[in-house]
């Protein structure tokens, strides 16, 4: 039994992380158990091995006795773009907070050095952040770099798919890169709306040869789309749109309103209604190959419902450390610069372990108030 936790407690808890277990599992993808599989087949060896296994077990136990502390992290992702080539009306660039980030591209050299620091224990490394990937010059070198560490690093990035030359640059990268995202928010003139400088028949030329680029290689291409009130109505046309391109993944993201300042919290009401209950309907009764997938149905478990403050990091194109990929604003709260400081000082910062220890009391910090995973009452699809 936990330390200090009476058997009313203990019992509560239990539950709890038996049901946080449960939606885990459900919500694992065809996509990530081949991505487990792709890392197991390619574990460190020798005494990187070791050092491997042993910083599993500490994770584990670390957890098992409520530390605030954390082992070294087993996945990643390093912004290495914070500039982007589209305005796109659902993106936090383009609201209060967002507008005030600063924007650059993560020096090469910084880059390498905390990719030194998570070997040989991490699993996965997310090249990708508020930024368009591709807009990195040597992004496929940055690949490889990775790659040359371990071949069993699942790596992944996401890009809007219309930067000139992004069908170029995903040619020099397929078969390295294990998942490849493509966002898209609706088709043709609402896709065009709310992606704004994009175009939505360019977008597709580039997505049919990205497919077909990608196809055998062991590269995997998804779609991934930001469910509104303004293209809601188009979830089932985007699995079409996926099957006619040969993709065979589709994610739904709840537009999360953590990072859209001036967007009531009343916003989450809308997918409760029986108009989008309606258009989900629809798309589950539609015959399709695509495998679906959704993030941010919302919760009414609190700040304990997200994971990221534990094992998923963001790293910020110029060192620093905010709490998510989902406001990844380190003017409004930072955890340190890992550039000046190291990676493992920033994760067990004072900072951050108080940031964790309001996780473990359930009390939602006043920067993640808003957040799908917290205030968005649950969705049931």
């Amino acid at each position: 039994m936990i330390r200090g936790a009476e058997p009313a407690q203990f019992s509560a808890r239990m539950k709890r992380n038996r049901g946080l277990f449960v939606s885990y599992f459900m919500a694992m993808s065809n996509r990530f158990l081949n991505n487990v599989w792709k890392r197991a087949r390619n574990l460190p060896g020798g005494a990187d091995l070791i050092r491997y296994t042993a910083n599993k077990a500490n994770h584990l136990a670390l957890k098992a006795t409520r530390q605030t502390k954390v082992a070294h992290p087993y996945t990643v992702m390093l912004e290495l773009s914070a500039r982007c080539n589209l305005k796109c009306t659902i993106c936090p660039r383009e609201h209060g907070y967002g507008e005030e980030m600063d924007m650059g591209l993560m020096e090469e050299e910084q880059a390498r050095k905390v990719i030194d620091e998570l070997v040989p224990y991490v699993d996965s490394i997310g090249l990708t952040g508020m930024g368009e990937t591709l807009m990195y010059r040597k992004i496929d070198q940055m690949v490889d770099y990775i790659k040359s560490k371990n071949r069993g690093i699942v790596i992944s990035i996401s890009t809007n798919a219309v930067l000139p030359k992004a069908v170029e640059k995903i040619s020099q990268m397929a078969g390295k890169i294990d998942t490849i995202q493509i966002s898209i928010d609706g088709i043709g003139e609402v896709y065009n709306a709310i992606r704004v400088q994009s175009d939505f028949e360019l977008f597709k030329k580039n997505v049919r040869e990205i497919a077909g680029l990608c196809k055998g290689t062991g590269t995997t291409v998804m779609l991934n789309m930001v469910v509104t009130k303004e293209n809601y109505f188009h979830m089932t046309e985007v699995v079409q749109f996926a099957e006619e391109m040969g993709i065979g993944f589709v994610n739904y993201a709840i537009f999360n309103l953590a990072c859209i300042s001036g967007t009531d919290i009343s916003y989450y009401e809308f997918f409760q209604t029986e108009v989008f209950k309606s258009e989900v309907e629809r798309l589950k009764a539609y015959n399709q190959t695509t495998e679906t997938t959704w993030t941010g149905l919302g919760s009414e478990k609190g700040f304990q419902t997200c994971r990221l403050p534990w094992g998923h990091f963001y790293v910020c194109w110029n060192g620093e450390m905010a709490p998510c990929c989902a406001k990844p604003f380190p003017k409004e709260l930072s955890f340190g610069n890992v550039f000046k400081q190291g990676l493992m000082p920033v994760l067990n910062s004072p900072s951050f372990r108080q940031f964790r220890q309001k996780w473990l009391d359930n009390e939602t910090p006043d920067f993640c108030k808003k957040c799908h995973f917290i205030d968005c009452k649950k969705i049931t699809i």
